[in-house]
């Protein structure tokens, strides 16, 4: 703590609701978390009720303030980390009017042709710095429209997920420039919401949030959130950011020549940039970083650990299915034994950019193993991974570090294979690992005034264990085997099978 002052960071993922109080050292004083499920109606689609979210937060915020009643009066501030992407609509009285649409729900790709129809493929990508897609705000908007009309008619807001959080704290319609980066509206550029783009899709400029930069305080806590959570009414709440701008702060990743890899639901690499600058074939993002006056380029792997959560539900059920994991992964040998994953499970952004695509298994023989199919799996997310580095070292961006973080890289092995894969030492930050909790906390710190800056906040914050460098014998077999997964998925994404 400041004296007696605690940060609290919030980070509304797709799985849970996770929270921590933290000091100006970024020492966690308590941590919690409330899981929840997502719906898929269809294949290929992703819901969330956003009151889910709420009932997580009110969870995770009483069980940290639980062992001590002074608490909820000695956070300083409140910082918001959340999924990006989501669609939340809410009437003129702000009740939520549908389920939310998720980041990684495929469902609006005609409607994203009609938006580059409308607005015009290239000028949206030079205004948004991205490519029109499916699993972005702007496709799933027009989706509702055109087919929930009725619903479409009662909206007067929208909102990302975080940001329906921050409006039950505070009764604010209110975003930070780096989530709004990934809804297909915003000037990534300006860092603002490009009212020429809204009208030619004929969505009123009166529904988008106002806009902050993610250290500004943007509201207090209310009264009823107060007796909601048992907060003190009046405590700050900043901006926050998307979970992977969230992630960056809280890995310290915020200049370049750093970049972090989170191995989380999805997959991302993500290295930030002073000049804004887009890959010119969409298959990586450019979004506004936390920190003012920077950007960040970064890559998406829809299915990381939802890959993994998929071999556990299907196939290991009925035991102790990470303890098996770690068990097996150590004896089974890079290659899985000639078995190869393509992780597609959700469509695909990067590499590939095509939501019509689906994952597979290769290379299957009669004396394939179930550890095989697992190992292949934790091979073919970080085989993607690395496709997405390569894609960055097109850009001319060439991490000097690459800091893991995210469930996935508390796997000796797993970080094995990654280090071997980008052929760099990889490290991960000291503490709970919940780089997306402690980001959140140090943007709210600097919206409290306890830190100048972010830079100064990461560095009070953000303490680093030893770098792992790759292992050699990894590195040889792995540049062997990396070309037959590439060839493997360029089959698949041409059509062929």
């Amino acid at each position: 703590m400041v004296g007696n002052v605690y940060l609290l960071g919030i980070d509304i993922g797709t799985s849970a609701v996770k929270g921590g109080l933290f000091d100006s050292q970024g020492h966690a004083e308590r941590l919690e978390s409330a899981e929840y499920g997502m719906e898929q109606p269809r294949s290929g689609w992703a819901e969330q009720n956003p009151e889910v979210w709420w009932q997580a937060v009110r969870q995770v915020i009483r069980k940290l303030t639980a062992h001590d009643r002074m608490v909820g009066k000695q956070i300083g501030a409140i910082g918001l980390s959340g999924q990006m992407h989501g669609l939340v609509m809410l009437d003129s009285q702000g009740n939520v009017l549908r389920p939310c649409i998720l980041w990684c729900d495929g469902r609006s790709g005609e409607e994203c042709r009609e938006i580059e129809w409308m607005a015009g493929a290239e000028k949206i990508r030079r205004i948004t710095a991205n490519p029109v897609l499916p699993g972005f705000t702007a496709g799933k908007i027009l989706w509702v429209r055109r087919h929930e009309p009725e619903i479409y008619e009662k909206c007067r807001h929208i909102l990302l997920p975080k940001d329906y959080v921050r409006y039950r704290l505070t009764g604010e319609l209110a975003s930070d420039v780096s989530d709004a980066s990934g809804t297909n509206l915003l000037d990534v550029e300006r860092r603002q919401w490009r009212g020429e783009l809204l009208a030619k899709l004929q969505i009123e400029m009166e529904w988008m949030p106002r806009l902050y930069e993610s250290a500004e305080i943007t509201g207090v806590v209310s009264r009823q959130a107060g007796e909601e959570t048992g907060l003190l009414p009046g405590t700050p709440v900043v901006g926050g950011a998307g979970d992977n701008m969230a992630a960056a702060v809280g890995c310290g990743v915020v200049r370049e020549g750093k970049a972090f890899n989170t191995i989380g639901t999805s997959g991302v690499i993500f290295a930030p940039m002073k000049r804004m600058r887009a890959d010119p074939k969409g298959r990586v993002h450019t979004f506004c970083h936390a920190v003012p006056g920077m950007w960040a380029m970064m890559s998406c792997t829809l299915a990381a650990g939802l890959s993994v959560q998929w071999f556990r539900n299907q196939f290991c059920e009925t035991e102790d299915f990470y303890s098996w994991m770690n068990g097996q992964l150590e004896h089974v040998p890079p290659g899985a034994n000639g078995v190869v994953f393509l992780p597609y499970l959700m469509g695909e952004r990067s590499p590939l950019l095509n939501e019509r695509i689906r994952g597979g298994f290769l290379g299957l023989s009669a004396g394939s193993s179930r550890a095989d199919f697992m190992r292949a799996v934790i091979e073919g997310v970080s085989y993607s991974q690395r496709q997405c580095l390569d894609i960055l070292r097109e850009q001319n961006i060439v991490p000097e570090e690459m800091i893991l973080c995210g469930g996935g890289t508390k796997n000796d092995i797993w970080r094995q294979i990654l280090a071997a894969l980008y052929e760099m030492p990889v490290t991960r930050i000291q503490g709970s690992g919940e780089s997306g909790v402690l980001g959140a906390a140090i943007l709210a710190g600097v919206g409290a005034g306890i830190y100048r800056d972010v830079s100064e906040g990461c560095t009070a914050a953000v303490h680093m264990m030893e770098p792992e460098q790759p292992r050699q014998d990894y590195m040889e077999a792995y540049r062997r085997l990396y070309p037959r997964y590439c060839q493997a998925s360029a089959v698949i994404a041409n059509g062929i099978i």
